[in-house]
């Protein structure tokens, strides 16, 4: 990517997003995979990606007020931001931090309310192997520099 004077846009080179598009796409594809995979393994029908699914009201309450603290978390992190110096910034109020954590939180939430109360008792079985499995992979590409790719 370059700006109108043919330099790159803040040190990117020009295909920075390209490889950052199919690295968060191999991503997703693991991610859904591993998820249809455990599903099937464990004979638990799950619900469609992306769609509200709550085990009963109580864990719809608590999934609001996880995502509630995660708008006011970022909220409050953009406000403590942009009154620091650009070089001192807190790492835990950016907000792919928060976004992990809340991801994180959010499926925790789930296992619980499914090891609860959900009708089929491998549900939270499924859900926790996610877990482990998207802290797996994020520690992976963490650590190897997303695979060298960016």
């Amino acid at each position: 990517m370059k700006g109108d004077d043919g330099m790159p846009w803040y040190g990117l080179d020009a295909v920075f997003l390209l490889r950052l598009m199919v690295l968060l796409a191999g991503v997703l594809v693991l991610w859904f995979s591993f998820a249809i995979l455990m599903s099937r393994w464990l004979n638990v029908k799950r619900p469609k990606f992306f769609s509200y699914y709550y085990v009963n009201e109580k864990h719809k309450k608590v999934e609001w007020m996880i995502r509630l603290a995660a708008i006011v978390s970022i909220l409050s992190g953009f406000a403590v931001t942009m009154t620091r110096n650009p070089l001192e910034l807190y790492w835990f109020f950016q907000p792919w931090t928060i976004s992990f954590v809340y991801i994180l939180v959010s499926y925790i939430g789930r296992a619980v309310m499914e090891w609860k109360y959900a009708q089929n008792t491998n549900a939270y079985k499924v859900t926790v192997s996610e877990i482990l499995f998207i802290l797996i992979l994020s520690f992976s590409l963490f650590q190897t520099d997303f695979v060298g790719w960016i």
